[in-house]
């Protein structure tokens, strides 16, 4: 048994993040600044993107995308339920139409085909989220927007710095208006702490920035740096989304460490995956060959038929070994808001809530020692061990 409680997914920051922060707190810039501005370039240029906007979360980042596509009450948006709730807050927020198909069986990312289907003459966009870190299937979700005229808004909170068929999740998409949401909350792969990033061809950008902030006609660093004016204009009823410079100061020493922290999430997903192979209680997540996973999260699936026990009394006796765990996530469509608004029902989409009742998310973070991971190995190993009918 641990003497000390084993944290879900604490930051990993050093004394180089720490440092950058500080001199960013020294400097005459606290708000957006000189350091948003390298973020900006060097995270594009990481994933291969034209340009990019940071701000200061990815809620907001898909927000303004959406706002900088036109979406607006009448639209419909089409989506998965296999997401946390922001990413179809977004929607409503607009005034558009949420509309949800279920999720391939293995991924648990959205389902093409259900795409296809549900395409209709309101919908405006579609809207995938790379689950896990794991790429949706791009292809099927491409050919339906170019042929319908839809334009793509890519979800990538988990997908740093994953890879569809060798294209890095954020470079642009050709033939298809195609916006990419990032997401550096403290339990990703890269963190700033809140915040986040938002990349696509400069011309949508060149509107996401306004939409980002007040619909300015420029930025506070243009205003105020020492080649700036006064003036200004609005062009249209924005938010306010930017990112301050210490965040950036974060997030650019992360990027650098971002390799390294890649290196040793595979490392742990390998020795989870080899340790879980050969158990009967317990399904191991899917890789598929096309994809490089950001392996985000560890979400294997219990296998209930085999166990005495379901998910919650799982996650209860890892607890009381010192273990944390957590669910990602329940189906939006379970939550009373979008049940009593849109009239969902139980069954509505039977592959996601198949397996909510069977996912568990394990602890996984660059942190994390090999003696703490033989700690979780050991403890699901002997729970589901004795749990076994």
């Amino acid at each position: 048994m641990r003497d000390t409680f084993l944290a879900f997914s604490p930051p990993a920051i050093g004394e180089e993040e720490i440092a950058e922060v500080s001199a960013s707190l020294l400097s005459d810039w606290l708000t957006t600044g000189p350091r948003i501005r390298e973020f900006e370039q060097r995270f594009g240029d990481r994933v291969g993107a034209p340009d990019a906007v940071a701000m200061n979360s990815c809620t907001a980042a898909l927000q303004v995308a959406l706002a900088a596509l036109g979406v607006g009450p009448g639209d419909e948006v089409i989506s998965t339920p296999m997401t946390f709730v922001s990413s179809i807050h977004v929607i409503e927020h607009l005034g558009a139409t949420p509309v949800l198909v279920d999720v391939e069986p293995d991924t648990l990312n959205i389902d093409p085909a259900r795409v296809e289907a549900a395409v209709g003459p309101r919908t405006k966009a579609l809207l995938p989220v790379h689950l896990y870190g794991h790429p949706a299937e791009m292809d099927g979700l491409l050919d339906t927007a170019r042929r319908h005229d839809l334009a793509v808004i890519e979800d990538a909170a988990h997908a740093l710095p994953a890879t569809y068929r060798g294209r890095t999740v954020g470079a642009p998409a050709a033939g298809v208006r195609n916006l990419v949401a990032f997401s550096f909350y403290a339990t990703k792969n890269l963190t700033t702490g809140e915040g986040g990033m938002l990349t696509g061809p400069p011309e949508l950008l060149e509107q996401a920035r306004m939409w980002a902030l007040h619909g300015l006609s420029r930025d506070a660093y243009d205003r105020y740096g020492a080649d700036g004016s006064w003036q200004y204009d609005v062009l249209l009823p924005g938010y306010k989304f930017n990112m301050p410079e210490a965040q950036a100061a974060l997030g650019l020493v992360q990027l650098r460490r971002l390799a390294e922290f890649q290196r040793r999430r595979r490392q742990l997903v390998d020795r989870y995956n080899q340790a879980f192979k050969s158990l009967e209680e317990l399904q191991i997540p899917t890789e598929r060959d096309e994809v490089e996973s950001a392996l985000h999260l560890y979400v294997p699936r219990l296998n209930l038929e085999v166990l005495k026990i379901d998910r919650a009394e799982f996650i209860q006796q890892l607890r009381a070994r010192q273990i944390g765990a957590s669910v990602h996530f329940i189906p939006v469509h379970m939550h009373t808001y979008y049940r009593e608004r849109y009239g969902f029902w139980a069954g509505a989409f039977p592959v996601a809530e198949r397996e909510f009742e069977r996912i568990v998310s394990l602890p996984l973070n660059p942190r994390l020692a090999d003696s703490d991971q033989d700690d979780v190995i050991e403890a699901v190993s002997a729970i589901l061990a004795a749990a076994r009918r």
